[in-house]
Formats: structure tokens, sequence, C-alpha cells
């Protein structure tokens, strides 16, 4: 399905392709890709419900990255828990973490680019979230450290699965430290009047990217996938117009908006959906980023020999 935006042009029409399976294209015959930048959101996109990564998937980035396309991976996640899918991709690029609210060199591991929350917003944000729900359970992230005053196994992220807290104590040690992202997590159904009550009393001081009902994100008011997006075009002097971004959850809303082709798979949601120009017929199970990379970014259908010749087997993600 296609999203045509009044404020995009578009020189040519866009289909979207059923076939199941591509059709090999010789290496010789290949054109050059469409777009300079691809930008791939992780959870609900590139990595399968089961948190893994597809070889399909892999080697289909894996021929864009030789055809001289900048690939980069644009997660709330934080480094710790993004970086090894980045490394298993063989990506040489900047890696956006927290939605936007810090850019990460991966081969000297530092931040290039941070944005921090308030200290002051974020304290009263947890206070007013315990008011109204006294068990929410709360994580800050300090540029890739974890610190809590309550690790609850019943409510993990994904990186919390993979990864025990740097801290675990009295909050007021983080609170005096620049927070890249607040989280608060609880059940969904209770979690929704705090979300409710926080975004309404802090609209304008910070900024709830969503990704999960589980999971309430405040970061800085400014930080958004599309800004950091943008910066890193930027460093590479490419143009919006040349960037394609994939994304599933209104967290990503942003940045596909932003691009010159922003792709939603077929199992998103929310913004997402709204904000895309081609809702894509394929979900994250179904291998949607690999086919996206062929039809839109490569043009063509580069990799089913490759994934033919390694028999397609799935990798843990990471």
């Amino acid at each position: 399905m296609i999203r045509p935006r009044n404020h995009k042009e578009r020189t040519r029409s866009i289909e979207i392709s059923n076939a199941s399976e591509p059709n090999p294209t010789s290496p010789a015959d290949a054109p050059g890709p469409r777009y300079d930048l691809l930008a791939l959101d992780l959870d609900g996109t590139l990595l399968r419900s089961d948190k893994k990564l597809v070889m399909y998937d892999a080697v289909a980035v894996k021929e864009a990255v030789r055809r001289g396309v900048k690939v980069v991976l644009a997660t709330a996640r934080p480094p710790r828990s993004s970086r090894g899918i980045h490394n298993k991709l063989g990506l040489d690029t900047p890696l956006i973490n927290y939605n936007g609210a810090s850019i990460h060199d991966v081969e000297q591991d530092r931040s290039t680019f941070h944005q921090p929350l308030c200290s002051e917003t974020a304290r009263e944000v947890i206070e007013m979230a315990r008011s109204i729900e006294p068990s929410v359970v709360v994580s800050i992230e300090v540029l890739d450290k974890w610190y809590t005053d309550h690790d609850d196994p019943a409510f993990k992220t994904e990186t919390a699965r993979r990864f025990k807290p740097d801290y675990i104590g009295p909050l007021n040690l983080p609170l005096s430290l620049p927070i890249t992202k607040l989280m608060l997590l609880f059940h969904a159904e209770r979690l929704s009047p705090v979300r409710d009550a926080i975004v309404t009393e802090f609209a304008g001081r910070a900024a709830f990217p969503q990704s999960d009902a589980t999971i309430i994100q405040v970061v800085h008011a400014e930080v958004d996938k599309a800004a950091a997006l943008a910066l890193v075009a930027a460093g590479y002097g490419i143009a919006p117009e040349r960037v394609c971004a994939i994304g599933d959850a209104p967290n990503d809303a942003g940045m596909l908006q932003w691009a010159g082709l922003g792709c939603a798979v077929a199992s998103a949601f929310g913004g997402a959906r709204d904000a895309a120009d081609v809702i894509l017929e394929q979900t994250n199970d179904e291998r949607a980023v690999g086919l996206a990379i062929e039809r839109y970014v490569l043009d063509d259908d580069p990799v089913a020999r490759q994934v033919a010749l390694a028999g397609a087997p799935s990798q843990p993600g990471t």
C-alpha cells in the first residue's frame, strides 16, 4: 500500500511486489542503488519477533553495503545490545541509539553526539509516576550504563534480559548524571494512566517515543530518530531524498517522514503507518527488510543465489 505525502514529490510510481522469492540478477547486470543511505530500526523491523536476525535480510544488507549504500541502525536500544548486530552485518557506520539521544562510534566505543534529558525533569517524572503507580519500575540509561533502584525480573526490556544493571541503589546518583534515557516499566493497562498524566504534564519539556505499551520512554524534548539521522546523513554529505528508512513503531515515524522514502513493515502500528510512503506487504517475520532492500534500494533481486548457497539459516539477535 502506498501512502503519498504532499510535501514529497514523486517522480515515478512505486510498486509493491507480491513475490515471496526474489529473481536473481547477475552482478554484471546489477544497477546502482536508488538510495545512498539506508536507516533500519531493529526490533519489529530488521529483527524477527523472536529477536533473531534472518540470513536473508542480513545478506541483503551486506549486498547493499557492497554496492556502496551506507546502512545505519537506528534503535531505541543502547549501544551494548545493538553493536553485536552492527558488527554481524559488517557495518562501519555510526549507531543511532536511544531513539536518537546518542550517536555512537562503534570502532572507538564512544558517543559522538549526546542530548541528555534534564535531571530535574527526570526526577519530577519519576515522582509523578510513582504517585500514580507506586510499583512502577524505573530504569535510567546514561551513555550505555544502566542504573535502577529495583531490578524486577517481571519487567525487562530486551536489553535487560541480556545485561545486568551497572548500579542498583538510590536514584540520587543517576539523577545527578546527564541522563540519556529514562524508562518506566509496568503492566500495560496500569501504565496507561501514568503515560497520559506524564505526557500531559511534561509536554514541551520531554519527548516520549513509543515502541511498547509496557514501557514509557522519556528523553530530551528535541530527541528523535529523524534528527539523529539528519546529522549522520549530513556527515556523509547525503541529502534527505537519497535516504531510505524502514521501521514499524511510532518512534520511527519521524525518520520515515524525513527520509526520501519511508517504508513501514506490514505489522507496523500507530504513527509509523501514517508517516510511511510505502507500507510493505511483508512483516518483520516475513523478510520485509530483505525484500524491501531488493525492490526499493537496489532495484533488483541480488541475493537469491547467495541465500540459497548459505541455506538461509536464522541467526540469533544480539
